[in-house]
């Protein structure tokens, strides 16, 4: 996390550069930026509510600020959405909306309902650079990261859509390596967070990574968010081939990662999403080896079976092959759960998010510093 003094600097660099845009900034942030316009601290936390509660982005109606500070706003800063392209509803009432950013690319979030809860699936960046062999994400190619602003615009413009209170649980689960992205979904998430901004509670933002592990260690100190691995393989020789990442961040090193990132956090698990492939990765030896690498880390464990997408390259195993998997991991004491194919049928279930990646560099592995 940066100094008080760094954050300073950087926003009276921006300042100077032209208008900051501040649906992305966090509390801290924020309040950095008045303070570089000579205003107090506190202004942050009105701000915060004007644009995250009440969902007003005309400065000019933001009626507790001062004339002279709303001048000043009205020069040096900006509030600026993504637009909705298009909205596709699921059979199973699943929505996926294509957003359209400034620069004419375009991500995918997806809102899946359930009876106590609504989840909203958010978006990192344009495309996806990791190259996992089941995400049609990855084939798409790779384009550029979101900046915080158009992760937060995407709550608002689901929030404008769906109403207050419809959405309690917010995952970066859609287009994109989150980690790879890291400052802003640090920023984004802790405006999901904060208490004059969405006020969504820590548990229920979760932050998906296929396993950067020293971005994970960093990730320790300055979040409380859930985590979850997208994990899909109980050993190396099999992760290497549908996950490219492990090559340069094997199970060895990510595990232990993993597990240190709940140590402090009382009653917390790992998730692990594990697409289940038929005839890959779906054997009863990789159930036995999965529970036995993940025997003493708190987790739970989310099987997803394949969601099938025009070119690809695996196929969907039986809920008979599923079911048994899941029941060799329950009889080993360990937690485990078959995420239903929510939006399926409008290509909205995992895995099936696309966008449209313009100039797009063709998904390779990237390393992290």
């Amino acid at each position: 996390m940066k100094s008080a003094h760094a954050e300073h600097d950087q926003l009276h660099a921006a300042k100077d550069a032209g208008p900051v845009e501040l649906l992305g900034l966090d509390r801290p942030r924020l309040a950095a930026f008045f303070e570089a316009l000579g205003e107090k601290r506190f202004r942050a936390r009105q701000m915060m509510q004007w644009l995250h509660q009440r969902r007003v982005y005309d400065f000019e109606a933001m009626t507790d600020l001062s004339k002279a500070l709303r001048a000043k706003l009205a020069k040096q800063a900006i509030v600026a959405l993504p637009q909705i392209a298009s909205e596709s509803i699921s059979a199973d009432g699943t929505r996926k909306w294509v957003v359209r950013l400034a620069d004419g690319h375009s991500v995918e979030m997806v809102y899946i309902p359930e009876p106590k809860r609504g989840t909203l699936c958010v978006s990192s960046q344009v495309g996806c650079p990791m190259g996992c062999r089941f995400c049609a994400t990855g084939d798409g190619g790779f384009a550029r990261n979101l900046s915080a602003a158009e992760i937060v615009g995407q709550l608002h413009l689901a929030t404008e859509k769906l109403g207050d209170g419809a959405i309690t649980n917010v995952v970066f689960m859609g287009m994109g390596e989150p980690l790879l992205n890291f400052d802003p979904v640090i920023s984004a998430s802790r405006v999901f967070t904060d208490d004059f901004g969405f006020v969504i509670s820590k548990r229920r933002v979760t932050i998906s990574t296929s396993g950067i592990v020293r971005a994970i260690k960093r990730l320790r100190g300055l979040t409380e968010v859930s985590l979850a691995v997208s994990l899909h393989a109980p050993n190396n020789e099999l992760r290497n081939k549908i996950v490219p990442l492990n090559r340069k961040h094997p199970l060895e090193k990510l595990l232990p990662a993993c597990h240190e990132y709940i140590s402090d956090k009382p009653h917390r698990r790992i998730t692990w999403e594990y697409v289940v492939l038929a005839g890959v990765n779906d054997a009863d030896e990789h159930a036995r080896e999965l529970a036995a690498r993940l025997r003493d880390i708190p987790s739970k464990i989310n099987l997803i079976p394949f969601n099938p997408y025009p070119g690809a390259r695996f196929s969907r195993p039986s809920m008979n092959r599923v079911n048994r998997f899941a029941d060799l991991l329950l009889e080993r004491n360990l937690t485990a759960t078959i995420r239903d194919s929510r939006g399926d049928d409008i290509q909205g279930a995992c895995g099936q998010l696309v966008g449209e990646v313009r100039d797009a560099q063709p998904s390779k592995l990237v390393a992290y510093q």
